[in-house]
């Protein structure tokens, strides 16, 4: 790897750290889990899309400036080291968007694309399902052909931000006589269809943007299938391989937090948690060496493959690790002290969402380890 920056590289952070310095809201917004934090989300990635920062590796023509993967790196080391908001379109931009750029039609990239990169369109993950959740292949719910499209049935849940999102993707059976990975059909869902209901519900630390989603003979057309009907699993293989990878959690933002749980440490002192502080901050470089590695693969034109579950379990990991180590150092003041607490909860459900890490141990074990499956 070339670990240097060039002077166009080093010019486009300079631009960013700038503009992020000049605009990011001076108090963090309120949980873009909620709706009063989601209207206020809303609008800093519309200021972002404005500026042409919410989607910065993407052409110019959906709203990008078309920088490399390599400037995508910088703009999100840039974007929480300024402690930007966190992005409320993530599964949109992070996950249907890849997906698009590879499976969509010209129409499909035209039609959804810039909408998305200005936070008009609001996509949830339709995945999980109440006895298909770390299991995709066992969804149940099901989208029969009809005239110039599809009629689905079902119900999706655990479906983050569903609560204010405008549209849904996910995988239904198309072929309930197929084995159990095939017969599957990849649908881009508008939530006001009808058909649709959407139910909020509540999570532990009280935000409200979970949803489950019932459809009940809810008509999508076919230009709203992604990738080929009955080939749904290939497709959404290469949504997971965006979710695991490094399009979701980008190393700047375990940078970011490592540098605050050293400031933590130096503010109320490390004491027997001083080997803990320093090995969650040498994880988070080793994760940014392990990203760039990944990265000049892609740019070699390499695909990552099932190394993206390698990069699941190090970053859902060590997010625990990071905010572990910083309750440690708090002690009881912990569960009062914002953000540390805040993140703590959420890092709890990192080895379960983007498939639980039982599950990447086995497609590591598998897949690069070659082991048998029994």
């Amino acid at each position: 790897m070339d670990l240097t920056w060039s002077p166009a590289e080093q010019a486009f952070r300079r631009e960013a750290r700038d503009w992020l310095a000049a605009h990011v809201p001076p108090r963090p917004l309120p949980s873009g889990d909620t709706r009063e934090g989601f209207i206020a989300h809303l609008a800093w990635e519309r200021e972002l899309f404005a500026a042409r920062w919410s989607v910065v590796s993407w052409p110019e023509e959906f709203g990008g400036r078309g920088a490399s993967l390599w400037e995508w790196l910088i703009f999100e080391e840039e974007y929480h080291r300024a402690g930007a908001p966190a992005r409320v379109t993530q599964n949109g931009i992070f996950l249907l968007a890849p997906t698009l750029f590879r499976y969509g039609t010209p129409e499909q990239r035209a039609r959804l694309l810039p909408r998305m990169a200005a936070a008009e369109d609001l996509w949830a993950q339709g995945w999980s399902e109440p006895e298909a959740g770390s299991d995709l292949a066992a969804i149940r719910s099901r989208a029969v052909r009809t005239d110039g499209g599809w009629r689905l049935t079902g119900h999706k849940t655990w479906t983050t931000r569903g609560a204010f999102c405008t549209h849904l993707f996910g995988l239904f059976r198309t072929d309930p006589d197929a084995a159990r990975h095939h017969g599957l059909t990849y649908f881009l869902v508008p939530l006001d269809a009808p058909g649709v209901t959407v139910r909020g519900f509540q999570r532990l630390d009280g935000d409200e943007g979970f949803a489950d989603v019932f459809l009940d003979d809810v008509f999508v057309p076919d230009s709203d299938v992604l990738g080929e009907a009955g080939r749904g699993w290939t497709v959404a293989m290469a949504t997971t391989g965006s979710e695991r990878g490094l399009t979701l959690r980008s190393p700047g933002r375990f940078l970011h937090t490592a540098d605050r749980l050293v400031e933590l440490a130096r503010t109320v002192g490390a004491g027997a948690h001083r080997d803990d502080v320093v090995r969650a901050w040498i994880d988070a470089q080793a994760y940014q060496w392990f990203t760039l590695e990944q990265v000049t693969a892609i740019v070699d034109g390499r695909e990552t493959g099932a190394e993206a579950s390698l990069n699941k379990l190090f970053w859902s990991e060590l997010d625990v690790r990071l905010h572990e180590t910083a309750a440690e150092l708090l002690g009881p003041e912990a569960e009062l002290a914002g953000p540390w607490s805040k993140g703590f909860l959420f890092s709890l459900a990192g080895p379960i969402y983007a498939g639980t890490n039982e599950i990447q141990r086995n497609i590591v074990a598998e897949r690069l380890l070659g082991l048998p499956r029994r």
